[in-house]
């Protein structure tokens, strides 16, 4: 049995319901079917959907998330750019490498670290994502109301989204300075 939704339910509302008002999201995705089944569990949110090259070619301060669900290798550029065209209370979720990786993963954290305030992982089962954000953080700021009120979920809830940011120690020990939270 697929477990599709897990990864989709995650990479959505994790950081949907991380920001206090969320009103445009760039979706930056290769199939983008079951996240965009997903994002129409929200309302008043105006969904863009396009490859890489649209962060770059987005508006300064035009996205209160970003949410990059592809494999393709991201540049230190382009994550400029998506400093650039997030809003300063905006965040951006992101596939990652496995923190088993510590290389590409480190490289990965360090480059969003350098441009957002918070960057924490969080898994979805056996996907890890991370998370960037300008102002909010995930488990502090997390809007419960809406995270509990969404229907028609089969994984995600506020417990889920609070506990996919636990780390292991020597995942911590490993990644201590480099995670910012």
């Amino acid at each position: 049995m697929s477990k599709a939704f897990v990864y989709n339910e995650m990479m959505v509302h994790v950081p949907v319901c991380s920001h206090k008002s969320p009103k445009s999201l760039l979706l930056i995705s290769d199939n983008a079917e079951g996240i965009t089944k997903e994002l129409s569990r929200h309302s008043g949110i105006e969904v863009t959907q396009g490859g890489l090259d649209a962060i770059g070619n987005s508006a300064d301060n035009s996205y209160d998330v970003v949410l990059i669900d592809s494999s393709a290798a991201i540049s230190r550029a382009t994550y400029a750019h998506l400093n650039r065209i997030v809003k300063e209370d905006g965040l951006v979720s992101c596939l990652s490498a496995s923190l088993e990786d510590e290389t590409a993963s480190k490289e990965q954290i360090a480059s969003l670290g350098a441009y957002f305030k918070i960057v924490m992982p969080y898994f979805a089962k056996e996907k890890t994502m991370i998370l960037a954000s300008k102002e909010y953080h995930p488990t502090a700021d997390v809007i419960l109301q809406r995270s509990d009120l969404i229907d028609g979920l089969s994984y995600y809830n506020c417990d889920i989204h609070t506990s996919s940011f636990a780390m292991p120690n020597y995942i911590r020990s490993a990644y201590r300075g480099i995670i910012r939270n």
